[in-house]
């Protein structure tokens, strides 16, 4: 009997570590999702994400897109990641109704093999520049110009928007040109934001193939020859085990901190505490947290696109608004600040990339606060002005007194319990209730309380 059981255990045992050795010799396919914006959080995750790919060696990576776009820093650091990696990167637009505009399109041209779902699109590659649309693409010349006039009439000074363009031109092209694709429709996505849907695309040799899913894809690609750092490789993947690699905290926190309203929220609170613990020292934990927020600001800042020109305004905005605070202008200072605080609120940001600008429902709600906290002070003040003075010298003014003793046109009065010298314009008696007038120096001048006791 013992033999037998020990039979049946050593089959189980050979049976599980073949099953084993067959699921370790599947080849294993990462999957990144590009979801969203790209910005300098998608950047880190992808990079980061390729490395432990090349560590686990897988057979490939697939990115999963859908994108309206993103940073062009960001961009470039992925596609530099993707042209860097021994691993073979297929970007995949998907699920259906997906889209890869503007900084998709540039690494779905980067990628070994670019695929896309059934009623997804791509294109709109324009860089956006600050301040509004980019600059339109030159006319068609007429029929009659002759080239001579053509390039007489050539704008011999390009602008910022013409240098950006022709700069997106020619790295798009070059990336078409590594991959035999089509680059001259990778132009016209660039200069004239054109787009295609799925089957445009593949019709002219703008993607590789099309897949209805995950699977599909695997099963597409399998067989397929690839170029990968000079080198030919077959993929092999139609087995393969899919490893889907999510965002993890870094990546979550980098996300929160460049997220440009939270960037706006932590400058703000950042000033303020500082402000707030310099004119109340010892209260310390206004003066940490705003330090920490200032911190992480500046940190966002640094990776963002920034008009400094905004910044400059912004800060110039609060630094009006405090002032009003400690020297009283009546407005002049605090609505000031205000208008320069709104104006580089909406001018900070470099870009009209989606996902990337400052909610105007934010920069509203703060320049709304800001400016009825100092309407709510200069009323105050307002008020403050007509009301008597309670406090000082200047408050004797119109206060009652009793002579105490007087010769001729001076003598001592006694105010409040205090014994004061005095003069007037008449004399008076011991006793006789007088009022203040004016103060000059440690002198009163005063006059009778009441017209009935004037001296005839």
């Amino acid at each position: 009997m013992r033999p037998l059981i020990l039979a049946i255990l050593m089959a189980q045992t050979l049976l599980l570590s073949a099953d084993g050795a067959a699921q370790s010799s599947r080849p294993v396919v990462v999957l990144l999702d590009i979801i969203g914006p790209i910005g300098p959080a998608t950047a880190d995750y992808i990079h980061r994400s390729l490395a432990k790919a090349e560590d686990r060696s897988a057979a490939a990576v697939i990115l999963q897109i859908d994108t309206p776009g993103g940073l062009d820093s960001s961009m470039r650091e992925i596609i530099q990641d993707i042209l860097a990696t021994p691993i073979p990167v297929i970007s995949y637009v998907s699920p259906q109704g997906a889209r890869a505009a503007s900084a998709g399109t540039y690494i779905l041209y980067a990628s070994h093999i670019a695929a896309m779902a059934p009623a997804t699109n791509l294109g709109a590659a324009t860089p956006i520049q600050i301040g509004g649309l980019p600059k339109p693409p030159n006319p068609a010349p007429m029929p009659k110009e002759t080239e001579q006039e053509k390039n007489k009439n050539t704008n011999p000074h390009p602008t910022l928007a013409d240098k950006a363009i022709s700069d997106a031109v020619a790295y798009i092209r070059g990336l078409a040109q590594m991959r035999g694709r089509n680059a001259i429709w990778a132009e016209k996505a660039v200069r004239e934001a054109a787009s295609l849907s799925a089957e445009e695309a593949l019709h002219s040799n703008v993607i590789d193939l099309i897949a209805r899913d995950l699977n599909d894809l695997l099963t597409t690609v399998d067989g397929l020859e690839v170029r990968v750092l000079d080198e030919l490789k077959i993929l092999s993947l139609k087995d393969a085990d899919v490893v889907i690699m999510e965002p993890d905290w870094r990546t979550n926190l980098l996300a929160l901190i460049t997220n440009p309203n939270l960037v706006y929220i932590f400058m703000l609170a950042g000033f303020y505490g500082l402000i707030f613990e310099f004119t109340h020292p010892g209260a310390v934990l206004p003066g940490v947290v705003g330090a920490i927020c200032i911190v992480l600001a500046l940190f966002a800042l640094h990776i963002l696109p920034i008009n400094y020109a905004g910044l400059g305004l912004i800060l110039l905005g609060l630094a009006f608004m405090v002032s009003e605070a400690f020297l009283p202008s009546f407005g002049a200072l605090g609505i000031g600040g205000v208008i320069a605080f709104v104006i580089g609120s909406v001018m900070m940001l470099d870009t009209d990339v989606p996902g990337y600008g400052i909610d105007w429902v934010l920069i509203a709600g703060v320049g709304g606060i800001s400016g009825g906290f100092f309407v709510l002070v200069l009323t105050l003040a307002v008020k403050a002005r007509k009301k008597p003075v309670v406090s000082g010298r200047e408050e004797l003014i119109g206060s009652p007194g009793q002579v105490t003793e007087w010769d001729n046109r001076e003598g001592r009065i006694t105010v409040r319990g205090e014994l004061w010298q005095a003069t007037a314009e008449q004399p008076f008696s011991p006793g006789e209730e007088v009022r203040i007038t004016k103060i000059e120096g440690l002198v009163l001048a005063v006059e009778p309380a009441s017209p009935s006791g004037a001296k005839p």
